[in-house]
């Protein structure tokens, strides 16, 4: 893989403060992560790892501190095409009688046209996202008949298919078997160096992104900690143009 220099960032934190009823989560957390770069962050249970990622994401107002997405500050972001995000697996969503194949689609809600149906360029991108993920053969099963990994890959295609620039993911290996996370990960591989697109892996399991983060934020104390001991690191790509 050639060593290259990132390019523009997709997410930039500048200080981020934030608290809880008065009671500091984090405090002055500064992250840049560029497209086509992998970043894993860690960190234990109660750490402040995915409170960090819906700041972010603006899912949480941070009390103090800059977000900015795309170099946009993130409360004048619209181009939530650009971003994908997968929270971590609810099972009891599953209970209704939803497919594969309408769980992935849903992704595309936002950007659906009232007349005139998808657009070409959208079903080709919901035929590679379904490939990728391995999901070919599972379009027309319900969710709730598969296993928690199959259930992740559709939801991880649902948030790739309006081809984001940036996917956030919390916790995506959780109840995942072996097989599936290997499906999971050369699917990630293939997102960062195919596509370029910049990936933050939110876990505490490091085995899930071991030789495909370039660098790993811990989150410990309420600040951000850059290297991680025993982590693999790989050279920053640059997008795929």
């Amino acid at each position: 893989m050639p060593v290259l220099e990132p390019t523009s960032p997709a997410l930039e934190l500048d200080a981020v403060s934030f608290a809880y009823r008065r009671v500091p989560v984090l405090r002055e957390v500064s992250l840049r992560v560029s497209e086509g770069e992998f970043v894993a962050v860690v960190g234990a249970n109660g750490s402040g790892k995915t409170t960090l990622m819906k700041l972010s994401l603006g899912l949480l107002g941070a009390t103090s501190g800059r977000v900015r997405l795309f170099g946009t500050p993130l409360e004048r972001f619209r181009r939530w095409d650009k971003v994908g995000y997968v929270p971590q697996r609810a099972v009891s969503a599953f209970a209704l009688p939803v497919s594969v194949d309408e769980v992935v689609k849903s992704g595309l809600a936002a950007k659906a046209r009232r007349f005139g149906g998808r657009r070409p360029e959208e079903t080709a991108r919901i035929e590679h996202v379904v490939e990728v993920l391995g999901l070919v053969g599972y379009r027309q099963r319900r969710m709730a008949e598969l296993s928690g990994g199959q259930q992740q890959r559709a939801l991880i295609a649902r948030a790739l298919v309006t081809a984001p620039r940036l996917l956030v993911m919390d916790e995506p290996t959780a109840g995942v078997d072996g097989d599936a996370r290997g499906v999971l990960r050369d699917a990630l591989e293939h997102l960062v160096t195919a596509e370029g697109m910049a990936v933050v892996y939110v876990s505490h399991d490091p085995e899930g992104f071991a030789g495909l983060a370039h660098r790993v934020v811990e989150i410990e104390g309420g600040q951000a900690r850059v290297g991680h001991p025993g982590a693999a690191q790989r050279p920053v790509v640059a997008p795929a143009q």
